[in-house]
Order: structure tokens, then C-alpha cells, then sequence
């Protein structure tokens, strides 16, 4: 049977799997039930995927949503991987055709809504199918504390006991609390399942909050900026959805909205036109992006806040699916927070619940509001251990901000708010501070405290910022839900006796932040080669009736511009590029970058499935530049991996030729490291210094081409190992 790295590269095109993937494999692969939480963009999909094509028989993949069940099996289909999905889209008669295909094992994967399980033509099919596994794709839907409860969920366990063999149950989500893990192993019926969370940390992303003044002024400079770029524009409400779309296309941004409150057809045509880049900007409510699998959302801009950081990690979580580096930009006005109160208030909720929403928009309001790392806010929300300063959110990026003495200012919010006896929130503290004159405070005898307007000389924003930080620091504690107040904490005691010095980074004029431009994971690239790849791509998709993304992500697009490959075994070596796919698009593209630099006609491998190994390693092209051990030996893996034999390493390879005497290890400043013996020189191999991304140099051996078919001899004879 192939490794799962083998069938990693051949069919997605990935040289190694991302953090938890081969331990969720593994298990299943053991025939274990399964659960595992990992962040929206982590690559949970191929946690089911892989194992299910090395697997005898069918997987089925429960899904709630038919815009990801389109996208995956599209997906699927390119990679060479047989897949289907049954869903309310398809017509009675087609829903036939596929259950057919599917008794003749024409599927390795089909996807279904959790409805489907109940329908008498589906239960009769897969209770005569060969099930190996049900994958229960965002599996918080079960739990009635999950944000997005689906009661049809709660009928797995029973369908999965009518079939004839109880297959593996695997259970994947982005974001789960203990209580909503506890509710997912219960009600799906997890059988000790191995449990894995890989965190929730996404560190392509840049996380930023704005206050700005005019919300459509500042997302238009936004979009401006970031011309031809995709990108996601949510809003809380649909009224705001069709004003901003509206503004938008004034203005000359081509985008589309999407809501609930259109018609079906509209609603489809958004989102296709989005997902098959006709559009690069797309408006919506919530109602858009849960399971939508587009890897090129460059950015996702909150124009509201959202009610809880479930949502927003979720909807933030749509950008840098392919690992880019990508935006989260929040536009944050106190009156979203009104917003989310009167959406609180009108749902029909229970009153437990709407308390619980209500703490959970605190929670939202104070990300929108703290100071410190907003990653780590994130990260602490969910109960992960993280970098305290990530130098990717604008809190990070102005971390060097002078450090200024509020410990006066804090005292006098302090005490009035104890003079207020914990019975009033924090916008009417901030009324009193002030010396605002509402009728409220009148009435309440507030305007007679010692405290009011004792900050008249301070903004309203300024006190808010203040009070918010005593809150961030535990010197205020509020209480309450749909009414919270706040209260003096225990440890202000310090500050207001004078014990305890409060420092807080400067105030800024404008609470908006000018975020650096500077970020992670930039490309040195040529702009016009990876406009002419983009163009080939949209060709090619066109005309197989597929999203762009599907052909190759902008990640593969990018690498292929920084790679620059001339032949087949270079082409293989570029990200996300399989054997289907290389030997699908390959030519197209390599005669494109060819064309494009003026490259001469190198000799494209033509990559047949099952070629024979000498074939293969006569067709090998050599390194006229020496190269190192590393990448020496993953050039012959590829090799390896398309007859399905083992795998070497750089390593392996290195004691080899240490046994022979081409090496020898020798002490050196960092430990023992093998340099060239006379022999291993008057062979090729030579050691030079290298200089490594802290700066630092140090000493790497290459091989010039002797060396090299030294190794390939080695290889060829024992390609099993």
C-alpha cells in the first residue's frame, strides 16, 4: 500500500503534511474513531481525503453546506481522485444515476448533506455498500452549543447503526469549546476516539482593528489599496449589505451582494460569479462563506462587528486559505455594538442563551477595544497557548509606542465609579466623567457626585480607552449581561491609594492605526509572468467549467514564478503541483514560462503512471551548478514516488557515502558534521559557506554532477529501501 506522504504528493502536490494531519491519519488508518479541531484553512479536509483513497471501499463525508460539497469534489475530480456528491441540487434523475455509479464503485468519496442519510433510495444504497468511513465535516453543527446547531446532525449515530459493518467515524471542526468537544464525541458516538487540536493560531494572517470615523471612506482607501485582490466584505445586517454594495459599484468596485433576503437564483450567481473570479469582491451577511473552499480570499474586512469571536475567527478564517499571507481587517463603532444587542434581543433564543450571547458580545467588544496582541486575545479566547507578541496585528506592529502615566486618570475613573455603586455601565460612568448633562444622569442625582466632569478637559474616547484598559489590566470588573455595570475590582484598591503606578501605550489622535507595510511571506516575483500564469489558468478553467483556485491556488502560481521550472522534475517540485495535475497542465504551463523568459526548450518528462524505474532514472536531468544533499534527494523522491517505491534522505544518502569513504564526520563549532575526505573531493564534493535567514553562515557541502550520478547509481540500486 502507498504511504500517505506518496499519495500527499502524487495527487495534491504537497512534499509534507501541515501540523496534526499524519496523526489524524494515522488513527484513522488504525481504524480509529477520530476527532479533530484545527483552524479553519489548516488543511482538515485532507485528514479524510488521504486515508479514504488508501482505504478499501467508500467514504462518506457529511456536509452541511452544497457550495463546499461543489468545491471539494470539484477538487477531487481534477486531482484524479473519483468523487461525487448527492445533494437537493441535483435532480431526481441524476441522484439515480450517481447512487448507480456509486453500487459499481465508480466513487472513492461522495459527499452528502446530513438530510440525505434519511431518504429511503440513499439508506437503501449504502446499507449494500462497502462504507469504510463517515466523515462528519463541521461537526460543531451538533451541538446545541455549537454557534451553528443543525438538528439533522443529531441523526448520524442512528444511520451509521443501520449499516451492515460499523465503518470508522471521523469528526472535524474549526472552532469547538470543551463543552461543544464533550457534545461532538456523545451525540456522533465516538468510540474512544483519538482527539487532536492543532491550536488556532493562522500565522499568515494579519489581524487588524480600525475606529475610523467614516466607515465607507476608510474601506474605500482599503480597496483602493488592494486592487485585484479577492476579497470578503461582511456586514451585520442586509440593509447595510445592499448600501455598501450599492456605494461599491458608484464607485466603480466591481462587487456583488449576498444575503438571505435574496432570491435563491441572485444568491447562486454572487456566489459563483465570486468563486469563479468574474467578481473579486463579494458583500454579505454571515449567511456567506461557511464552507466555502476559495483559497485566493486575499482579505476578509469586517464592516461591522460581529455578535461573538466564534463568528469572527470563522469568517475571518475564509482569507489565506492556501497559505498566502492575507488581512483580517475589523472596522469597529460603538454603534455595532447597539447593532448586536437589538440582533440579541430579537432572536428567538431562550433567555439563557441570549445571556450567553451577551457575554459573548463583551467578549467581541473587548478585542475591538484591547491594546495588547490581538492574536493573543484570539488565542486566549479559545484556550490556546501562544506567542504573547506575534508582530503580526497592528496592536504588535506599534508595540513601541511610548508608555505614558495614567495612574491620575485611573484614579478618578476609579472613584467614580465606586461612587456609583457598581450600579451603572460604563457609558454613563463615562457621561459623569465628562460632565455630560443627559436627562438620565439628572434624574439619577448623578451630576451631584464629586466626580462629575472632574475629566471635562479629556475626550469621551480618551476616558473609554482608559476604562477599557483598567478593565484589560483587572483593576474593573463588569457583571451582568444584557445590562452589565461596571465595578471596582479588589486589586484598584493599589491604585487608588496611591501604591501602584498605571502606564498604558500613548493615545493616538485617531484610534486608527497606519498598519506597516511590510509582511510576512512577501514574494520576489515577476508581476507580468504571474499575470500571464493567471490568464493561462482562468483559460484552463474556463474551458473545464471550473473555479480558477481549482486548477491552482495563487500559493502554486506564486512558487512557480519564484521556481521559475524548465521540465517535468522541477515542475513536480513546485507547491501544490501533483502527478494528475503535472501531467494535466504541466506542458500548458512550462511552455508559458518558457515562452514568457526565453528560456531554451528544455525536454518536458513526460510522466507516465507506472513507468519503468530504469526509464525513469534515464530521463533524470543532473545539476550542472552543485547542489546540496537536501535538495538532491528530494528530485530523486519525486522520481520515487511516481514508480510508488520508498523514499531516501539527505541523510541516509550522507552515511552512504561516509561508509565508502567519500565523507568523514568532524568536530566543528555547532557539533559534529561530515566534511569531504580527499576522496569525496576529487569526486565533486565541496564544502562552502552559506549564509542562513538570521544572517548567519555556515558550512553546507554540494555536489557537482560526478557526485551526483555516484548517488543516483546508489539510489537506482536500491530504490526498496
Amino acid at each position: 500500500m502507498k504511504s500517505p506522504t506518496t499519495i500527499l504528493k502524487q495527487y495534491f502536490g504537497y512534499d509534507e503534511f501541515r501540523t496534526g494531519q499524519m496523526d489524524v491519519i494515522k488513527s484513522i488508518l488504525e481504524e480509529r474513531d477520530s476527532l479533530a479541531i484545527m483552524p479553519t484553512g489548516a488543511g482538515k479536509s485532507l485528514c479524510f481525503q488521504v486515508p479514504a483513497i488508501l482505504m478499501e471501499g467508500i467514504t462518506l463525508v457529511i456536509s452541511p453546506l452544497i457550495s463546499l460539497m461543489q468545491d471539494q469534489v470539484h477538487s477531487l475530480i481534477q486531482a484524479g481522485i473519483p468523487a461525487a456528491y448527492i445533494n437537493s441540487f441535483l435532480t431526481p434523475s441524476q441522484t439515480y444515476k450517481a447512487l448507480s455509479r456509486a453500487r459499481d464503485g465508480a466513487y472513492k468519496i461522495i459527499y452528502v448533506a446530513p438530510e440525505r442519510l434519511e431518504a429511503p433510495s440513499f439508506l437503501s444504497f449504502a446499507q449494500n455498500a462497502d462504507i469504510s468511513m463517515v466523515a462528519v465535516d463541521e461537526a460543531h453543527c451538533v451541538s446545541h452549543w455549537g454557534q451553528d446547531f443543525r438538528p439533522s446532525y443529531l441523526n448520524i449515530p442512528a444511520f451509521v447503526d443501520t449499516l451492515s459493518k460499523r465503518p470508522i467515524l471521523s469528526a472535524f471542526t474549526a472552532t469547538a469549546t470543551d463543552l461543544v468537544k464533550g457534545d461532538i464525541i456523545q451525540l456522533l458516538g465516538l468510540n474512544r476516539p483519538f482527539t487532536l487540536s492543532t491550536g488556532f493560531n493562522r500565522e499568515n494572517l494579519f489581524f487588524e482593528v480600525r475606529h475610523p470615523g467614516d466607515k465607507f471612506a476608510e474601506l474605500m482607501a482599503y480597496l483602493n489599496s488592494h486592487k485585484g485582490k479577492s476579497g470578503i466584505i461582511y456586514c451585520a445586517t442586509r440593509k447595510t449589505v445592499d448600501s455598501v454594495t450599492s456605494q461599491l459599484k458608484s464607485n466603480g468596485i466591481n462587487a456583488s451582494g449576498y444575503h438571505a433576503g435574496m432570491e435563491q437564483a441572485d444568491r447562486a450567481a454572487a456566489q459563483q460569479d465570486f468563486i469563479y473570479d468574474r467578481i473579486p469582491i463579494i458583500v454579505a451577511t454571515n449567511a456567506f462563506g461557511m464552507g466555502i473552499d476559495k483559497s485566493n480570499v486575499s482579505f476578509v474586512v469586517h464592516y461591522n462587528m460581529p455578535k461573538n469571536m466564534e463568528n469572527y475567527y470563522q469568517e475571518a478564517g475564509r482569507a489565506g486559505r492556501d497559505g498566502s499571507p492575507a488581512e483580517c481587517i475589523l472596522l469597529f463603532s460603538r454603534q455595532d455594538i447597539v447593532i448586536n444587542q437589538f440582533l440579541i434581543d430579537n432572536s428567538e433564543s431562550d433567555g439563557d442563551s441570549k445571556a450567553k450571547d451577551y457575554r459573548r458580545l463583551r467578549e467581541m467588544e473587548a478585542y475591538c477595544t484591547t491594546l495588547d496582541c490581538l492574536r493573543q486575545y484570539i488565542l486566549d479566547y479559545f484556550q490556546d497557548e501562544g506567542e504573547h507578541s506575534c508582530d503580526y496585528c497592528s496592536n504588535c506592529r506599534h508595540s513601541d509606542r511610548e508608555m505614558v502615566d495614567v495612574t491620575i486618570e485611573a484614579q478618578k475613573i476609579l472613584s467614580c465609579i465606586y461612587r456609583m455603586k457598581g450600579r451603572w455601565g460604563l457609558a454613563t460612568v463615562i457621561d459623569v466623567l465628562h460632565g455630560t448633562q443627559t436627562a438620565k444622569i439628572k434624574r439619577a442625582g448623578l451630576d451631584l457626585l464629586k466626580t462629575f466632569g472632574i475629566m471635562a478637559g479629556k475626550s469621551v474616547e480618551e476616558i473609554r480607552q482608559i476604562a477599557n484598559y483598567l478593565g484589560q489590566r483587572g483593576y474593573v470588573k463588569v457583571t451582568g449581561d444584557k445590562y452589565p455595570v461596571v465595578q471596582v475590582a479588589e486589586k484598584a484598591l493599589n491604585v487608588l491609594h496611591g501604591n501602584v503606578t498605571v502606564k498604558m501605550p500613548a493615545l493616538e489622535e485617531t484610534v486608527r492605526f497606519a498598519k506597516k507595510k511590510s509582511q510576512k511571506g512577501t514574494y520576489a516575483i515577476d508581476d507580468n509572468l504571474l499575470v500571464k500564469l493567471k490568464e493561462l489558468r482562468s483559460k484552463l478553467a474556463e474551458s473545464e467549467g471550473v473555479p480558477a483556485f481549482v486548477v491552482f491556488s495563487d500559493l502554486t502560481l506564486h512558487d512557480m514564478c519564484t521556481k521559475l521550472p524548465t521540465n517535468g522534475v522541477e515542475f513536480l517540485d513546485v507547491t501544490g503541483v501533483g502527478a494528475i495535475k503535472q501531467k494535466k497542465y504541466g506542458k500548458a504551463f512550462l511552455e508559458a514560462i518558457q515562452e514568457y523568459k526565453g528560456f531554451d526548450s528544455n525536454k518536458i518528462i513526460p510522466w507516465e503512471e507506472h513507468a519503468a524505474p530504469q526509464q525513469l532514472f534515464d530521463e533524470f536531468q543532473f545539476s550542472e551548478e552543485p547542489i546540496h544533499l537536501s535538495g538532491f534527494a528530494q528530485q530523486v523522491n519525486i522520481l520515487l514516488m511516481q514508480i510508488g517505491k520508498g523514499k531516501t534522505s539527505a541523510n541516509a544518502l550522507a552515511g552512504m557515502l561516509e561508509k565508502k569513504g567519500y565523507l568523514e564526520m568532524e568536530e566543528a563549532k555547532a557539533g559534529k558534521r561530515r566534511m569531504p575526505t580527499q576522496k569525496g573531493i576529487d569526486l565533486g564534493i565541496e564544502s562552502r559557506k552559506v549564509e542562513g535567514k538570521d544572517g548567519r553562515t555556515f558550512i553546507q557541502n554540494f555536489y557537482s554532477i560526478p557526485a551526483q550520478k555516484l548517488l543516483l547509481e546508489y539510489i537506482h540500486n536500491n530504490y526498496d529501501e
